[in-house]
């Protein structure tokens, strides 16, 4: 999913104190502009989740996230799962937020991925993952899956970008831009989860990569959390066959997570869309890392050539492709495209 990065005064100095005024803004809730852009439906579906993912309503259901959602995709995949370099997670601070940064292939990318992170690690943790605003905010049927398959995780919402966007939205994508940096600036246990690409890749090679969308520069450069890249591959987009192949056989479904991303070389340059692009890029580049270990270990996977070996994890030029409206799939949240960030469905 896509929205435009909101313009902001770069004037050296003040960066420092517009940044700490967006978190505050961001606490505060959506100003009325900002919700007036928003159908009676929209504003009801982002009031109803922003109260789910805060206080004891986040507590309870992370707690059913934990034992039911976790449960269910543990057994439908235990038998292919195979976990590599989890310490690299456990071994960030649990105080400060950490930011999940993973390629994108299939609608249940992140699913598998908080999975693991709940069953074989014990630090606390309060998970949320951007998603498109269309479907999953302005109809009943949206709010419902938010609700079954992600126990409201799915949060903050972008209107303004993806194949469909919502232009006349762009003043909401504001408020939820900021929100997003707060999450990955402050909280105890938050864990931010999406797809840099921007959308789903559908490549026959499950190691190619599409290139970054910039927004997840913006957000790593204002808000300065741990960023740990993580490689997923071998999960399909058909529920049924999936959960199957379990039982049946089927490829081995791989997660590999990679050491905490240094950026402190990019935090003292000046705020600018370069900036964001070549943060973006060196987050890919880490994961396009863990996908050659993946094609050393695994080959290109079903669906690829297997008579090819050796080849790098490119970010192609284009990047260009189809994004889906993620209706009933599964968590979308790539979500910033000028501004691109992401996760799940159609990304």
């Amino acid at each position: 999913m896509e929205m435009s990065l909101p313009e902001r005064d770069a004037a050296p100095g003040g960066a420092g104190r517009a940044e700490a005024a967006e978190v505050r803004a961001a606490a505060a809730g959506p100003a009325p502009d900002e919700l007036a852009v928003l159908s009676p439906l929209e504003r009801f579906a982002v009031r109803l989740v922003r109260r789910m993912n805060g206080g004891r309503w986040k507590r309870l259901w992370t707690s059913c996230q934990r034992s039911l959602g976790a449960g269910w995709i543990h057994l439908s995949t235990y038998n292919l799962l195979r976990v590599y370099g989890l310490e690299h997670f456990e071994a960030t601070a649990a105080a400060r937020p950490v930011l999940l940064v993973a390629n994108h292939r299939s609608f249940f990318d992140m699913y598998a991925v908080s999975t693991v992170l709940f069953r074989r690690t014990r630090r606390p943790l309060r998970l949320f993952f951007p998603v498109r605003g269309r479907f999953f905010y302005d109809s009943f049927g949206g709010l419902l899956v938010n609700f079954l398959m992600g126990w409201w995780s799915m949060y903050p919402p972008f209107f303004a970008g993806g194949e469909r966007p919502k232009v006349e939205k762009r003043e909401f994508d504001r408020f939820s831009l900021r929100e997003l940096t707060r999450l990955c600036r402050e909280g105890e246990g938050n864990v931010v989860g999406f797809h840099p690409e921007g959308m789903r890749n559908k490549e026959a090679d499950p190691h190619t990569l599409l290139r970054p969308q910039p927004g997840v520069g913006r957000v790593i450069k204002d808000a300065r959390p741990q960023v740990v890249p993580v490689f997923v591959a071998g999960l399909g987009n058909n529920i049924a066959r999936q959960v199957l192949s379990n039982w049946r056989g089927g490829e081995p479904v791989r997660i590999r997570f990679g050491p905490p991303v240094d950026f402190a070389e990019f935090y003292e340059r000046r705020d600018s869309l370069r900036t964001y692009k070549e943060i973006a890029e060196h987050a890919m580049s880490k994961i396009a890392e863990l996908a050659e270990q993946d094609r050393a270990e695994f080959g290109r996977g079903r669906g690829g050539d297997p008579g090819a070996s050796g080849l790098t994890a490119p970010l192609p030029t284009g990047g260009e492709g189809a994004a889906g409206d993620g209706r009933g799939r599964g968590p979308e949240t790539s979500a910033v495209g000028a501004a691109g960030l992401g996760r799940g469905e159609g990304n």
